[in-house]
């Protein structure tokens, strides 16, 4: 499973607005998660603004041994195709590298808060991703 950067944000910002719904499944989700390096410093940018606060995403993804799984040449200049592809949606760089992290692992669950942008992305021979958490 894919791991966005919207749920490490809400897990670890009780003030965000998807703490709740993010906190309620990840104990059945987090063995089961990979995610990027683009993904963890955008969760380091975004909860960096309090003092200390930037190293909690790195923290908490040690701690629960997530692997990061890092990309090669090829694997980021397929970031970049699609980045072009979905820029109408659009497409950041994180976004991209998960998907092209999905396609290398067949993986087809994302756990995002991110609904809008992964309903329209498409993995490998057009197969849409699962988004997680529901509703």
């Amino acid at each position: 499973m894919l791991l966005d950067t919207g749920p490490l944000v809400a897990c670890l910002d009780a003030r965000d607005q998807w703490h709740r719904a993010c906190v309620v499944v990840w104990p059945d989700l987090l063995a089961r998660c990979v995610t990027t390096e683009a993904v963890l410093t955008e969760a380091t940018h975004l909860l960096g603004r309090g003092a200390g606060r930037a190293a909690l995403p790195l923290e908490f993804l040690l701690e629960a041994r997530i692997p990061v799984v890092p990309l090669d040449p090829a694997a980021h200049r397929q970031a970049a195709l699609l980045m072009r592809r979905y820029a109408r949606v659009p497409m950041d760089y994180a976004d991209a590298t998960l998907v092209v992290v999905g396609d290398a692992l067949d993986a087809e669950v994302v756990f995002t808060t991110d609904r809008r942008g992964f309903a329209a992305y498409r993995g490998a021979g057009g197969r849409p991703f699962v988004v997680l958490p529901e509703g």
